[in-house]
């Protein structure tokens, strides 16, 4: 078999820097510590951070010692949980990704300006309940995720509009959302550099190189990981005849192999590197000879001070 790996794939910037921040936090604090919210979704980096003394909680109430040190999430917070973790004197870190911060700044500059916002990503995602929860209850504000739903907008097309979107969504379907936002409201404004993030982008692209060439691709990492999702999406719109999501090696239905002689393997941001290897130890058991080949698109220099 001939198993071509995206590059770039897995871990970004962001997510290094939130899983780095836990587990400094435990070094320096020692166990327990709290994470409001998967500090990144996979299931395995979880399981190893509670391994290590982390506790994921959903809500500051479930904290059961005040003097325990708070971790926020890559995916952010509203201000309302920042508010609330002051009243009650607790300790906060905050690991939101800087991209996602730069969000943040942007959605509270338009509210400045008073502006209504229109927030182009999955509502209920962690993500969007943070960016959505920089502007205070009531503000002119409408979260998006289609066509269908920007053409059923009622902002006013005359007045000045802002628009931020989710950091881990299609770079596609988003371009078509944004293009049509752009000629119905002639005064949207929006971030000059686009609110996608770099290794979102980055990893998409790898992925839609792969489907050109090759019919079967797995995509490493877990369901609630919109980036990973998105990459399964990707592959197929692009070509792939077959795409798997997969948490490892050990979710892999063989039988959908059975054909293949060429394999595209990808992982999400928040998906660990071991987990790739894990996959290629479990092919080279499977077949006689694998051969493996770099299909890279870019090279990742970013890093993020903790």
């Amino acid at each position: 078999m001939d198993v071509f790996l995206a590059e770039p794939r897995g871990f970004c910037a962001g997510v290094i820097r939130a899983v780095s921040i836990v587990r400094n936090t435990l070094a320096q604090y020692g166990a327990p510590v709290y994470v409001r919210h998967e500090i990144v979704h996979n299931k395995h980096v979880i399981a190893e951070l509670e391994k290590a003394g982390a506790v994921f909680i959903e809500d500051l109430n479930e904290i059961q010692d005040l003097n325990r040190p708070v971790i926020f999430s890559a995916h952010g917070v509203p201000l309302s949980v920042t508010e609330e973790a002051k009243r009650r004197g607790l300790t906060v870190i905050d690991a939101t990704c800087p991209l996602v911060s730069r969000v943040h700044q942007q959605i509270r500059k338009y509210a400045d300006r008073k502006l209504p916002v229109i927030v182009i990503g999955k509502a209920g995602h962690p993500e969007i309940i943070g960016t959505a929860g920089q502007l205070p209850d009531g503000y002119p504000l409408r979260i998006i995720s289609s066509k269908a739903e920007a053409e059923a907008l009622d902002f006013s097309a005359d007045k000045e509009i802002g628009m931020v979107t989710q950091t881990t969504l299609s770079v596609d379907d988003t371009a078509e959302i944004t293009a049509y936002l752009q000629k119905r409201f002639p005064k949207l404004v929006a971030m000059k550099a686009g609110d996608i993030c770099y290794a979102t982008t980055n990893r998409q692209k790898a992925v839609k190189a792969l489907a050109q060439k090759i019919d079967t691709i797995i995509i490493i990492g877990s369901a609630n990981s919109s980036n990973s999702r998105q990459l399964k999406e990707t592959a197929l719109k692009a070509g792939a005849a077959e795409a798997l999501l997969i948490d490892d090696a050990g979710d892999l239905d063989w039988k959908k192999l059975e054909n293949c002689a060429k394999l595209g393997i990808s992982a999400g941001a928040s998906a660990p590197e071991y987990l790739v290897e894990g996959l290629l130890d479990n092919l080279r058991r499977h077949y006689d000879k694998i051969k493996i080949h770099k299909l890279i698109i870019a090279e990742e220099k970013v890093s993020f001070k903790i």
